[in-house]
């Protein structure tokens, strides 16, 4: 009996590790673009940017393992996720690629345009910081946040009454938009919690600074005005001080999903830079 539960737990381990960390949908013809949704967030977060954009491009739009029904992977999740992008570039001989990520795909934007090189021409990050654990946790380094902490195993552990409340009140500070606020939250409920909780622990750990000296193509940051222009912009300033091409707006109202708050802003912005 015990070689069996042995067996069973090597094959579920193998299992996790056998699925792929993204998913993929194309639509369109032209030159190719990755849309990078943030944490949670499946890749027709961008359809309607897509549709919106001036010019024939192909649309590559990326999903992530352990949310919007993906099955999940083992951990560390970001760091295999860059990775099998990177090979997802170069196993299709994409050239001429344009990057646009919103929140972690943002930061997956900054460091595949790092990784890639000259394979990359522009890159377009919305609402991302470059280190979000200097805002949101200052002076703590990465080293401390661990998987297994006491703030994880609550997490985990919630009940179902408890988590819909969470999601309820996360969803509210991330849009202005009501129905898209019920999208947001059945984004959360549906996730795969440990990676949604162990996910989120790579995403403060993450500290994408020391790349941006490797970037020398355009970059245009979106960032929005939450909770006050005043407070976000010297965040931004400073955090993408060392990109040597970069062009910062800050939206004229909406929260962390611009795309839902400032849809035409929106696709202003992304146009005009498109097309310099």
């Amino acid at each position: 009996m015990k070689k069996l539960i042995v067996l069973l737990l090597i094959s579920i381990g193998i299992s996790a590790l056998a699925q792929p960390a993204i998913k993929v949908d194309k639509s369109g013809k032209g030159t190719p673009i990755l849309f990078l949704p943030g944490f949670m967030t499946p890749g027709s977060v961008w359809t309607e940017t897509a549709k919106n954009l001036n010019g024939k491009y192909e649309a590559h739009f990326i999903s992530y393992a352990g949310f919007n029904g993906n099955a999940p992977i083992a951990m560390p999740w970001y760091a295999t996720i860059k990775k099998e992008l990177i090979d997802y570039v170069k196993a299709n001989h994409l050239k001429n690629l344009k990057l646009i990520g919103h929140s972690m795909g943002g930061n997956l934007a900054v460091d595949l345009a790092a990784e890639l090189g000259n394979v990359v021409d522009k890159v377009i990050i919305v609402d991302a910081l470059a280190c979000m654990r200097e805002v949101m946790m200052p002076g703590v380094p990465a080293e401390a946040l661990q998987y297994e902490s006491p703030y994880n195993k609550q997490l985990i552990e919630m009940n179902d009454d408890a988590f819909l409340k969470s999601a309820t009140m996360m969803a509210q500070g991330m849009t202005t938009v009501t129905e898209k606020q019920e999208l947001i939250k059945s984004w959360i409920l549906e996730a795969d919690r440990k990676t949604y909780v162990y996910g989120y622990t790579d995403l403060l750990k993450l500290d994408v600074r020391p790349t941006l000296t490797q970037i020398k193509v355009p970059v245009l940051i979106l960032g929005a005005p939450f909770p006050t222009k005043e407070i976000v912009l010297p965040n931004y300033e400073k955090q993408y001080a060392n990109l040597a091409s970069k062009t910062l707006e800050i939206a004229p109202a909406g929260r962390h999903y611009i795309m839902f708050d400032q849809p035409e802003w929106l696709y202003n912005q992304i146009n005009n830079f498109l097309t310099k």
